[in-house]
């Protein structure tokens, strides 16, 4: 850990990783002193923070216990959800986009991926990149973790996005969304009404001038698909800042997830979806 500090030119922040203090064998990065991810190299089955070990309970319920899945992380940080992945996945194969690459090179010298991990990375734009991957390339799981409050990029925090993104899925896949807001839920209304729009087909077909290859479709059936929302109950309330899961499946959402996600927590948890999610829908 000799090189603790790195400079990030797309920001022009500093990215630092320390130990937590707390626990031997984990870290903290934190990008210009805000802390951004924590991981525990020696047991990269606990996650720290508590969005992502609900991301991480959503992920379990994505496939049989321990099957190998196909997960694009969209927003890298410290590659947390690919450490747990790979540990209670062996054999998945992930790829990890990033747009700052100082910060994905930073991550690997100073905090080495499990063995056997099969991770590709990508440096650039999460929609251009995306959009680039090879045509027959199909996920089982897609993650973004790129929001960080009401000013996200326009050109990712929209239905056409989300149209692309799911038309990378495998049938059967899930979409994650993290959206970190502020209080009056502005962008996590935002974000579940163009999800929708996305997953359930009443929205526009997908019209996108990024690149050509945006437009593939694996043959599944994503338009009759779903949209929840899982987070600590509180949040739901819009009276302070904080995380909201949101879930697109490609089928109608399994109602034993509901039980499971709440039942796992972090506590309190609650899942909303179908009527219980338009009141926090823009």
């Amino acid at each position: 850990m000799a090189d603790k500090t790195r400079f990030l030119r797309t920001t022009g922040q500093h990215a630092t990783i320390s130990p937590d203090g707390f626990t031997d064998g984990a870290f903290v990065l934190s990008i210009g002193g805000a802390e951004q991810s924590h991981v525990n190299l020696a047991h990269a089955e606990e996650i720290f923070y508590e969005y992502l070990r609900r991301i991480g309970h959503i992920v379990d319920l994505a496939a049989p216990a321990g099957e190998p899945i196909r997960v694009l992380h969209l927003g890298a940080g410290a590659l947390t959800l690919a450490r747990y992945i790979q540990v209670t996945r062996p054999g998945s194969v992930q790829h990890a986009v990033e747009l700052e690459r100082e910060l994905l090179d930073y991550v690997l010298q100073q905090l080495p991926l499990p063995a056997g991990t099969a991770l590709t990375t990508h440096i650039g734009d999460a929609r251009e990149v995306q959009a680039a991957l090879p045509g027959d390339l199909f996920f089982d799981v897609i993650i973004l973790d790129i929001f960080s409050g009401p000013d996200a990029p326009e050109h990712i925090a929209c239905t056409e996005f989300y149209e692309e993104a799911a038309a990378r899925l495998s049938p059967g896949g899930v979409l994650i969304v993290n959206v970190g807001d502020e209080p009056a839920l502005t962008l996590v209304r935002s974000q579940v009404s163009a999800l929708r729009r996305a997953m359930t087909g009443s929205g526009p077909e997908v019209t996108t001038d990024v690149t050509a290859e945006a437009t593939v479709d694996p043959g599944n059936s994503f338009r009759t698909g779903d949209v929840a929302a899982f987070a600590e109950t509180g949040m739901f309330a819009g009276r302070y800042p904080g995380n909201i899961i949101l879930i697109g499946t490609t089928v109608p959402w399994p109602e034993d997830w509901t039980a499971e996600l709440t039942a796992r927590g972090p506590h309190p948890a609650t899942v909303l979806t179908g009527v219980e999610l338009d009141r926090i829908a823009g």
